[in-house]
């Protein structure tokens, strides 16, 4: 019973119980980073971006995330780029130069005032989207057009989508090619990550609060896992930089805390994992349950709460292999934390009207 609140031409799929969509759009996800980075067509955008002046990737939520991908990935290749959040682009819009803007669906506001303050400010505007019939195509001079819509509020395809894009257009703008096979092949390993998920949310989903850290590329995968445990879970969640989770916030934990470290980029690796296990260390002295999403399962002896081991990508890009290598596992992790904790990751707890309504507030500007 709905009671009349569940609307099914604007909702998610209601399910009563799982398998939720969300396990739907993850167990897809090979299939389409490989059929994106392979036919995609970055060169418009790409031109954008090797053009004069400062370059901008703005984005909102999780397409924020996509947007931090964006830009990780285009500076590995040489394009000097950086990230905004949509609202503080359009209040604030850079004069000339270019901004690309990420919106899975084409319509959240602040990505539209963005674009549209930049276009006014003499910018060109870019924009990666997989509705390029959408409100944002608009405000855009160029459009790369993912091409599956996501079916769960905790997104998932719109994490995906945008990295699988930005890989091939961080390769296209430094003049080279990417590799879908290799992206897809990654992308599916991490579907063998689902056991050692359920068995760390089985550690996890009884604290009263999680922190998740990271260094490098990292960073943005640890703050995608933050939004989705937060979606999909609700349990309150924060995201540290590896080293500042070392300095000052733990006299706020305690043994009701859990700590999950995002380690799988390979630049700097022997640094970042010496002080990932002076992190551990320190959380297990005082009681902290700790878990990792990492390509090095040697730290399996501090993670007790467990490892989700990711295969190295020798063949990809540092970035693109460290991002498109965390998103499954940490999708994963988030489901099986909503298995765990007895939520619907789908309706991100719109089923419950203050939630609702709230949305609604927001989504009218």
């Amino acid at each position: 019973m709905t009671d009349g609140w569940y609307d099914p031409e604007h909702f998610p799929e209601l399910r009563e119980a799982p398998p939720w969509v969300m396990q739907e759009m993850i167990e897809s996800e090979p299939a389409l980073v490989e059929r994106i980075v392979g036919s995609c067509d970055p060169s418009a955008v790409a031109l954008l971006c090797k053009g004069a002046g400062p370059l901008a990737v703005v984005g909102c939520g999780t397409s924020e995330h996509g947007a931090l991908g964006i830009s990780e990935m285009l500076r590995e290749a040489g394009i000097s780029a950086h990230t905004r959040d949509g609202l503080e682009a359009a209040l604030e819009p850079h004069t000339g130069g270019t901004v690309i803007g990420v919106s899975h669906e084409g319509g959240t506001w602040a990505t539209i005032q963005a674009l549209s303050a930049a276009r006014a400010n003499g910018s060109a505007t870019g924009l990666v989207t997989a509705r390029p019939e959408s409100e944002s195509t608009r405000h855009a001079d160029a459009v790369l057009a993912t091409p599956e819509v996501d079916r769960s509020w905790c997104h998932t395809v719109v994490y995906l989508s945008p990295l699988s894009a930005g890989y091939a257009l961080a390769a296209a703008a430094s003049g080279g090619s990417a590799d879908a096979a290799a992206a897809g092949r990654l992308v599916a390993a991490g579907l063998e990550t689902r056991a050692a998920a359920k068995a760390a949310a089985g550690r996890l989903h009884g604290c009263s609060r999680l922190l998740i850290a990271g260094s490098g590329a990292d960073r943005t995968s640890a703050r995608e896992l933050t939004l989705k445990i937060e979606e999909a879970c609700h349990l309150p969640t924060s995201m540290r930089n590896l080293e500042t989770l070392l300095h000052g916030h733990l006299p706020a934990t305690d043994e009701t805390t859990g700590v999950v470290l995002v380690l799988c980029d390979r630049r700097s690796r022997e640094k970042r994992l010496a002080r990932a296990r002076v992190a551990l260390q320190a959380c297990a002295r005082i009681g902290i349950a700790c878990a990792a999403i990492t390509t090095d399962p040697g730290l399996a002896d501090l993670a007790p709460a467990g490892v989700l081991a990711v295969p190295g990508a020798d063949g990809l890009p540092a970035a693109a292999a460290a991002l498109l290598g965390a998103a499954v596992p940490l999708q994963l992790l988030t489901l099986e934390l909503a298995h765990a904790r007895g939520t619907n990751p789908d309706l991100i707890r719109r089923e419950q009207e203050p939630y609702r309504e709230a949305a609604k507030i927001v989504e009218g500007g």
